[in-house]
């Protein structure tokens, strides 16, 4: 992904100011691209309406153009910018910089003032932008400033989500569980709001997939497991359980060759629906998790948008991301804790330590003993990230949380797991939730965080429910009658 840098200014200031504000805003694009995560692209600087309402058209209609960070090194008349604006489709960053740091007090002249005046420029671009009522983002200060980075890059990271979420397609091996309702949603107009292609294929399908896979594939994945995990002594060659190790990597050959050959980046499975499978798909999925794919158990196609989405955001960034699932608390006075995990199906990312492989029975689906990988997650600062349809709308839901090792061992919970204490407390975080009527399904991730989420919920015009260490339930109340009223205000009549 590519982000676009655009720099304003005017004929006014002749060719001699114009070559150095040229000059000037390479060096800022150069510095900000070594510090960022992707490549940032300098353009000609923009000194009239045609010319501004071209380059708009031309990164909107760059399928490589993630977004674009426009800065005024001079003064540059806003309705110039009129068009542009209104045509450009990719999320916008406004950039308040200058070329220098400190004023060189001593020497300031009146060519100094009229060259280096964004202090003047930059505010006739943030008053056009409002009146427009331009989506953007605005970071102040300069790029030498790890600060100003950090959010440029936060914001960068929502746009390469925009741009993923944008074009992706997801493949649901059977329906929804029977019955449930936060996991249903409007895939119509979830394509129209954020672009992602949400279709169904029989889990039959798969099966073909899956009982295609060479005898030869499978031995040489059986052979990548055992060296890359704790493997229990059942599994390994020769062992009682061992056919079943190789019917996990079979549906992993499968699965995987039917995603790639799709073109698909995320997909849901479903225990209710397994068709011809031995086994409810666990370390396939978790493995599938861990390269980057979205999922979804029980056929929650949301959650696996989101988990896909986090995890192009995330990319490069210490910490993992998972499809993650309250499950039960522990409500001892002044140490409460939410136990999360799923029956199988945690991403190992987000591992605290070698995960082991390992073979028990489930007992719901119906089916084979299912092979997964068991471990606790790594300690620290996450945040946990639900997607609901609430009927007119898409509402995110964050939590801010600090992941801890459990207090006790779990010798007999034989599934990935993750403990964590809600921020700001357990009852103000779990009432809050509720509240919000946000699902039980979420993505962790100690990756991204709630700037990135902000940066991201903003683009594509997504209401955004923060919990963090300064919620408090009525205040959280207030803010979501606000939201009913601007949400349903911002559609029209």
């Amino acid at each position: 992904m590519k982000l676009w840098f655009l720099t304003g200014s005017q004929g006014l200031y002749g060719e001699d100011t114009l070559r150095q504000v040229a000059e000037q805003s390479q060096r800022i694009a150069t510095e900000l691209g070594e510090a960022l995560p992707f490549t940032v692209e300098w353009r000609p600087v923009l000194t009239d309406a045609a010319a501004i309402r071209r380059v708009c058209l031309e990164a909107t209609a760059d399928d490589d153009c993630g977004g674009v960070i426009a800065w005024m090194h001079t003064f540059s008349p806003a309705k110039m910018w009129i068009a542009g604006l209104d045509a450009l489709g990719k999320p916008l960053l406004h950039l308040h910089t200058q070329a220098n740091v400190e004023l060189p007090w001593s020497t300031i002249d009146m060519d100094f003032m009229n060259l280096n005046q964004a202090a003047h420029g930059d505010r006739e671009f943030g008053y056009i932008q409002s009146r427009l009522g331009v989506p953007r983002k605005t970071v102040a200060g300069h790029v030498s400033d790890p600060a100003v980075v950090a959010r440029v890059a936060a914001w960068a990271r929502a746009a390469a989500g925009r741009a993923e979420v944008g074009s992706l397609k997801l493949a649901r091996f059977g329906d929804n569980m029977r019955d449930v309702a936060v996991t249903e949603g409007d895939k119509v107009e979830a394509q129209l709001r954020f672009g992602v292609s949400v279709n169904t294929y029989g889990v039959n399908d798969l099966v073909a997939a899956v009982d295609a896979a060479a005898d030869a594939d499978v031995t040489a994945l059986v052979k990548e497991y055992e060296d890359t995990y704790r493997m229990a002594p059942e599994l390994r060659i020769g062992g009682e359980r061992h056919d079943s190790l190789r019917y996990a990597a079979r549906i992993e050959l499968g699965l995987r060759g039917f995603l790639r050959d799709g073109g698909f980046g995320a997909f849901t499975t479903n225990f209710e629906d397994l068709g011809g499978l031995r086994q409810l798909p666990g370390l396939a999925v978790q493995r599938l998790m861990a390269d980057g794919y979205g999922f979804g158990g029980e056929g929650d196609w949301k959650t696996s948008v989101l988990l896909r989405t986090l995890k192009v955001m995330s990319t490069g960034l210490p910490g993992g991301t998972s499809f993650m699932e309250d499950y039960t608390y522990d409500f001892t006075p002044g140490q409460e804790l939410i136990l999360g995990a799923h029956m199988l199906e945690v991403c190992p990312t987000i591992a605290s330590d070698t995960p082991s492989c390992e073979i028990h029975p489930l007992s719901i689906g119906g089916r084979e003993d299912p092979v997964r990988l068991v471990f606790d997650a790594e300690p620290g600062p996450a945040v946990v990230v639900g997607l609901a349809d609430m009927g007119e709308r898409f509402r995110l839901v964050a939590n801010e949380i600090d992941v801890v090792a459990p207090p006790q061992p779990l010798p007999k919970l034989p599934v990935a797991r993750a403990v964590w204490r809600p921020r700001p407390d357990m009852r103000t975080s779990a009432e809050s939730w509720l509240t919000a009527g946000a699902p039980h399904h979420t993505v962790l991730s100690a990756a991204v965080g709630t700037e990135e989420l902000t940066d991201f919920a903003d683009m594509l015009g997504v209401e955004l429910l923060v919990i963090d260490a300064d919620t408090s339930s009525r205040a959280f109340v207030r803010e979501l009658r606000l939201n009913q009223a601007y949400y349903r205000l911002a559609q029209g009549f």
